[in-house]
């Protein structure tokens, strides 16, 4: 059974940083597509960062040098560094592991930033 395990959200002030964690179970990690989305309230899901297996990552445009996608695979947890976080950030932060042709996701961490 595959489980993915979000932590680390929470409230924070604009400019300040937080670090949400997935957790994996159930899966090789190091051979999957890890990605985080977010979404907001009223909002579609958009994908805000992702790793490859191959090492690759790719941000969406909104948080280029702010935010951090990193991943242990021994440990077979993914990470989100946010930093400079602004109010729109504000949003439930979702992980997902991807490996043709199935998509895992974990049950989300809301994260809220202050003005």
């Amino acid at each position: 059974q595959v489980q993915l395990v979000e932590s680390g959200g929470g409230l924070v002030q604009a400019g300040g940083s937080l670090r949400l964690s997935c957790a994996a179970s159930g899966v090789i990690f190091s051979t999957y597509t890890v990605s985080w989305y977010r979404q907001a309230p009223e909002k579609q899901r958009e994908l805000v960062a992702t790793s490859t297996s191959g090492g690759s990552t790719n941000y969406a445009d909104s948080v280029k040098g702010r935010f951090t996608i990193s991943r242990d695979n021994a440990k077979n947890t993914v990470y989100l560094q946010m930093n400079s976080l602004k109010p729109e950030d504000t949003a439930v932060y979702y992980c997902s592991a991807f490996q043709r042709p199935r998509t895992y996701w974990g049950q989300g961490t809301q994260v809220t930033v202050s003005s």
